[in-house]
């Protein structure tokens, strides 16, 4: 039997937070394979920022609505930073293109669902679904 913590039972219905877990395990299963010296710098910094964007986007997950869209935004510029270091770490050759694209295909998938929120509250009446 599978115990269930009672966190993950209450954030069900928050798909990004569940995302934005995925993209940090997927750069946990590639950190180890970095150089030493670079798995301390940029890996690291890399490992640090998924982090901080996880409890951002946790914080505005419970934060009241008038003060929503801000936290969003902070957690949009923490995507965008993200995806500028794995091109830096990509290009200085520390990670494969495998491993880069798999890690681009997160952080795509974070950065639209992280759009959508926020237009989401920007224009409540106009929801992002056809019927």
């Amino acid at each position: 039997m599978i115990r269930r913590s009672v966190y993950s039972l209450s954030l069900g219905d928050a798909s990004i937070l569940n995302r934005i877990k995925e993209g940090y395990l997927f750069w946990m299963n590639i950190s180890p394979h970095i150089a030493k010296g670079a798995r301390y710098t940029i890996g690291a910094r890399i490992e640090n920022k998924f982090l901080d964007l996880l409890e951002s986007a946790y914080i505005a997950y419970f934060t009241e609505k008038e003060k929503k869209a801000e936290k969003i935004v902070e957690c949009i510029l923490a995507t965008d930073l993200l995806k500028f270091l794995i091109a830096t770490a990509w290009e200085g050759k520390l990670i494969s293109d495998k491993q880069c694209e798999g890690v681009a295909f997160k952080l795509e998938e974070i950065g639209k669902m992280l759009g959508g929120w926020k237009r989401s509250l920007t224009n409540p009446e106009k929801k992002n679904r056809t019927v």
